[in-house]
């Protein structure tokens, strides 16, 4: 019965707009596990499998829009300090056990508890304008016309896809992110075909058939895993424990102040089980995240369908094509992957604009409002998540001391 009822609530929210919203997120997750990939420090195939497989199992249990993406701190140091596959594997399952035991003994939820929402807006604030700061940085890259002027990809397509996507903003019933990655796949897969017509050396090799191509369970050695924790993990950590749980759990309920709350002991497990399983079989280090699900919201996601559909092409292409496509997914277009996850930054960013209660004094307010913008500006400065929470801590606590705690002017003399 429960499951028939789960599958007519599937079949009613089979929507284009659902499909769209699973998109969403596209603009984190291609960048990343392609680099990755073309490095072989993960398996493309493993982590198009298991990714799916989590999108669909997270969409389930949950019943909402919670997105899957790659764990950030992780593969930017992977990729800046060429560390190997069973390093980026070893920091990866070090950062899901200890989230998995932080969630199994309730030592997060007691985190989300006490941390005043102030921070945690701040923590969103911080993490959207950082996610429009990569989404620049990847743009500008690109060119206006001359000589290096790519027709695929190029500034004209970035200002015409960002000029579409906040025409149309308010309208969450055109599918912005199918259409963005529709286009971008017809003109990735356009330039290959154009590259090799022209007898190009450096031009991507063509999506092949590949099944079976998975690869078999590995386990990193002692060594690997103390390297891999301390050079990636350690730096994930605060990343994964604040901005994929804590935020996310705050941003959902923001998001669907109607549905049922999310625990954060339950997402805290559920990062945990992702990289405890699929690290062990070369698949990209997994977590979730408030930029992905703002993202994925923004593009039309309301239920846990949308990334149960995004779930299953994973799996079925991945499992087809495996690390073929490790050509086509470099051969996107970053003009539109940058817009992409522009709006993902502008949606997250835009949810700390709630950053006080209701009927706040105008000291609370000030005192608050310093609190997010101490909180964002210290991640954004050290792009370190635990740095901007701390700070965030610290600027609280002092806001709250009695404003006569400081000797007076006059020499420290009080009438």
């Amino acid at each position: 019965m429960r499951a028939a009822r789960a599958l007519l609530n599937f079949r009613r929210s089979c929507t284009l707009r659902e499909l769209s919203g699973g998109f969403g997120d596209l603009g984190t997750l291609l960048p990343i596990i392609t680099a990755l990939a073309v490095g072989g420090q993960i398996s493309l195939t493993s982590s198009l499998v298991f990714g799916g497989i989590w999108n669909v199992l997270s969409g389930l249990h949950f019943g909402l829009p919670i997105c899957v993406q790659p764990m950030k701190a992780i593969a930017a140091i992977a990729l800046a300090q060429n560390l190997s596959a069973g390093e980026v594997s070893a920091a990866g399952i070090s950062v899901g056990a200890i989230v998995f035991v932080l969630g199994a003994t309730g030592l997060i939820t007691w985190v989300a508890r006490v941390t005043p929402p102030c921070i945690v807006k701040g923590l969103q604030l911080g993490t959207g304008i950082t996610l429009c700061s990569k989404a620049g940085a990847a743009v500008k890259k690109l060119v206006w016309g001359g000589a290096n002027w790519l027709w695929w990809d190029n500034y004209e397509w970035a200002l015409l896809a960002f000029l579409g996507c906040f025409a149309l903003y308010r309208q969450p019933r055109v599918p912005l992110a199918l259409i963005l990655f529709l286009v971008g796949l017809a003109f990735a897969l356009a330039h290959i075909g154009v590259a090799q017509r022209n007898g190009d050396r450096d031009a991507p090799d063509w999506p092949a058939f590949r099944p079976g191509d998975f690869p078999p369970p590995s386990a990193p050695t002692p060594s690997e895993l103390l390297s891999g924790f301390l050079k990636a993990g350690l730096g994930q950590l605060p990343l994964t424990t604040l901005n994929s749980v804590v935020a996310l759990v705050y941003l959902a309920a923001d998001l669907f102040p109607d549905r049922k709350s999310l625990s954060t002991r339950q997402v805290a497990m559920s990062v945990g089980l992702m990289n405890l399983v699929g690290c062990f079989f070369g698949s990209t280090p997994y977590c979730h995240g408030s930029g992905g699900l703002a993202g994925q919201y923004r593009f039309g996601a309301r239920t846990g369908t949308s990334v149960c559909i995004l779930g299953l092409l994973k799996i079925i292409v991945g499992l087809l094509f495996g690390s073929s496509l490790t050509g086509l997914l470099g051969s996107f277009p970053q003009s539109l992957l940058g817009v992409m996850l522009l709006i993902s930054g502008v949606e997250l960013a835009c949810s700390a604009r709630t950053f006080c209660r209701k009927n706040a004094s105008d000291a609370e307010q000030r005192d608050s409002f310093t609190t997010v913008v101490v909180t964002a500006g210290m991640l954004i400065a050290f792009a370190n998540d635990g740095v901007g929470f701390l700070s965030g801590v610290a600027c609280y606590m002092l806001s709250k001391l009695p404003p006569d705690h400081l000797p007076a002017a006059n020499g420290g003399i009080r009438d």
